[in-house]
């Protein structure tokens, strides 16, 4: 290997679901990349760097895949990388508790002929268990670099490195894949014909196990036309027509036994002591309850209310500090404000920037918690039981089961739950779960409810209105979903088969990173997105339009009043008549209107206007929520609960539908329906509320 080649390594991870392939990017990386026990959670690949032994590593995180047949967009993506991108050194990563399963991925990475190192993760379960293997037999035998490693406690993370770093040293390794002497001299037979008409070279093998399958015509490859096309066509005919008349059997099941075959003879030799006892065994007594076909659904709910119980619990205090430190901070910059500089200029800082940002910011420790939570019950596994619980429901709705990880992921932010469709291969399923994915209340809207539900509710009722809300938003997730299956995107369901993984304790490292990146995000967006279009609308507040004076522009008088002859009053106004059965004033349409661009903006925006109205020295004396509860009645609350709920989904949301959709037509569709439809759920709403409160 040159000098130049020594000092770059290009490496792809690669392995099946569950097998802690992205908790083992993040150790070898540094990244903070978002981890689940969940089937399909890495969609994408992605990158990441890493030094080893003054050589830069650049290594790529692939989908979780059971195999290197494309027969998914996950196998695609994989085998394209592995077999195409012709990297340096596959990563190959497999649960060392199902490693008859796990192998098979094995055999075909090595039919590629790609350098490979083997990594035997969840070592210490397979330990405990009583099982141990022959690791440095095992490398001879495959003839590469294996490695032991437990990914969530960073063990045997440094040999990785190491052994990175030797298997892009090596040379062309050895070929010690046999599945048995009638499919090794077929694919040989082939594999010499593609390499006489100039084709496969290393990965001849691969091709040709692919051709005698029939998963790749020779068509595809370029250079291959005519006679040799031909003749290769019927090569592949001729040898998978005498195979299936030896075996007895179909081609690609065939195949499928001779790699079985040799990751079975590959155990005999390397297994020292075979695992005494089954880990799944306490797995799957847990399994007799948390997925009863009766009981499992209602454990389910009440996880999800201690949830939000737990949330605002632990979430109250600290965010009661951070909302008296933002009160102080705006006394301070007021009583300390130097004479000679602009009241406008105090204005923008204190009713613009803290006011603004400060009103989301407080509400922090409640994202923590929430997310805190959301990690533990995904990283047991519970959340993989959860999709197998709702597969049933999904298929009543007309949603493929596995739209639940989307799903699960708009609990958080809804493009990257848009974005988590692409692992649906039915076109008609990925439409319908990106259109109905907005209906998920995200991240940024339980900054909302955090406001409006303790205003307007007393504690007792502030968990099951919190868990009502998000109740409601699922059923109307799977309401529309029926409506579009049954009308625009009407079509046959897909089958779905889901593998539950063992439960596993998380590790507070893991919860912790996970938690704080979420915060970070919400910090960042913050500082960033908020602030700007805080600052845009306390200058609409904080003026108004004056063509009489020397400026068409003039400053509004704080105090009661006063940002309501401000340009974003008068916007408001303007939009009042179209909002009035609804309930909501200036202030609301106004919020509404920053509310496009990030969620969050409704309570800068309340803020920003309370803190004008109530002159500059603090927003509100008993503040934003006590001066909410005094303004607005519960219906209107209502009715606001239900529009952001269901309406307006923000600019990134409706950008990612228009990229993922392929156009504007579905995008737009989202989002004039949903608004529409927000718009007649809020009218309702209020209505029924008023028949209640009155």
């Amino acid at each position: 290997m040159s000098e130049a080649a020594r000092r770059s390594i290009r490496a792809v991870l690669a392995g099946n679901p569950n097998c802690g392939k992205t908790t083992l990017f993040n150790c070898l990386t540094g990244s903070r990349q978002r981890t689940g026990n969940y089937p399909g959670i890495t969609v994408e690949k992605r990158e990441g760097h890493f030094s080893q032994d003054g050589a830069e590593v650049e290594i790529l995180d692939l989908p979780g895949t059971y195999g290197l047949m494309p027969f998914s967009p996950e196998e695609r993506i994989a085998e394209q990388e592995i077999v195409q991108g012709d990297p340096d050194v596959v990563v190959l990563v497999v649960d060392s508790t199902t490693l008859r399963r796990s192998l098979i991925m094995l055999a075909q990475v090595m039919q590629t002929g790609a350098r490979l190192v083997l990594v035997l993760n969840m070592a210490d379960e397979a330990e405990k268990s009583g099982q141990r293997i022959d690791v440095r037999l095992l490398s001879s035998l495959i003839g590469c670099p294996v490695v032991e490693t437990v990914g969530h406690l960073g063990r045997g993370i440094a040999e990785l490195r190491e052994a990175i770093g030797e298997a892009a040293r090596r040379g062309q390794p050895p070929r010690r894949l046999v599945l048995g002497e009638r499919m090794d001299a077929a694919l040989h037979q082939l594999a010499q014909r593609l390499i006489a008409a100039g084709l496969g070279g290393k990965r001849a093998p691969w091709m040709a196990a692919r051709l005698l399958t029939g998963n790749r015509d020779p068509g595809d490859e370029p250079g291959l036309t005519g006679e040799s096309l031909s003749s290769l066509r019927e090569e592949a005919a001729r040898l998978r027509a005498r195979l299936e008349s030896e075996t007895g059997t179909d081609i690609g099941m065939a195949v499928m036994q001779c790699y079985y075959g040799f990751v079975d003879g590959l155990l005999r030799e390397v297994t020292l002591h075979p695992a005494q006892i089954d880990i799944r065994v306490l797995s799957d007594a847990i399994d007799a309850v948390l997925v009863h076909r009766i009981f499992g659904v209602p454990f389910f709910l009440l996880m999800m209310y201690l949830l939000f119980w737990f949330t605002f619990r632990v979430g109250e205090l600290p965010m009661q500090w951070l909302s008296d430190g933002f009160a102080l901070l705006g006394g301070l910059v007021t009583a300390h404000w130097p004479d000679a500089l602009p009241e406008t200029l105090q204005s923008l800082l204190v009713d613009g920037a803290i006011a603004g940002v400060g009103g989301v910011i407080v509400f922090l420790p409640n994202i923590a918690m929430l997310f805190l939570g959301l990690g533990i019950l995904e990283d047991t596994g519970y959340m993989a039981r959860v999709a197998f619980l709702t597969d049933r429901v999904m298929h009543l709705f007309g949603l493929h089961g596995k739209s639940f990880v989307p799903m699960i992921t708009g609990f958080g932010c809804s493009v990257p739950a848009i974005m988590a469709t692409r692992t649906l291969e039915n076109e008609r399923d990925r439409l319908t779960t990106m259109l109905v994915v907005p209906l998920i209340p995200c991240g940024a809207r339980f900054t909302i409810w955090m406001l409006l539900v303790p205003a307007f509710f007393p504690e007792a009722w502030r968990a099951p209105v919190l868990m009502a809300i998000y109740l409601f938003g699922v059923s109307m997730a799977l309401a529309a979903a029926w409506l579009l299956r049954k009308t625009a995107l009407a079509g046959d369901d897909a089958p779905f088969v889901m593998e539950l993984p063992p439960y596993r304790a998380p590790t507070w490292r893991g919860l912790l990173v996970r938690m704080a990146d979420r915060c970070w995000a919400y910090l960042r967006k913050a500082g960033t997105v908020i602030l700007g279009v805080s600052i845009l609308l306390w200058a609409l507040s904080a003026f108004r339009f004056d063509p009489s004076g020397p400026f068409p522009l003039s400053r509004v008088e704080a105090g009661a009043g006063g940002a309501e002859a401000s340009l974003a009053g008068r916007i408001g106004r303007l939009l009042e008549p179209a909002t009035a059965p609804l309930g909501f004033d200036w202030r609301i349409n106004v919020a509404l209107l920053g509310a496009t661009a990030a969620k969050e903006v409704v309570v800068s925006q309340m803020s920003i206007v309370f803190a004008m109205e109530g002159g500059p020295a603090s927003p509100d004396e008993s503040g934003l929520r006590e001066s909410l509860r005094r303004t607005y009645p519960i219906p209107t609350a209502v009715s606001l609960i239900l529009f952001l709920l269901v309406a307006l989904p923000c600019v990134a949301t409706v950008a990612s539908t228009r990229r993922e959709s392929g156009g504007w037509k579905w995008a737009l569709w989202q989002l004039g329906g949903l608004t529409a439809l927000g718009y007649v759920l809020a009218w309702l709403g209020r209505i029924a509320a008023g028949l209640i409160a009155g």
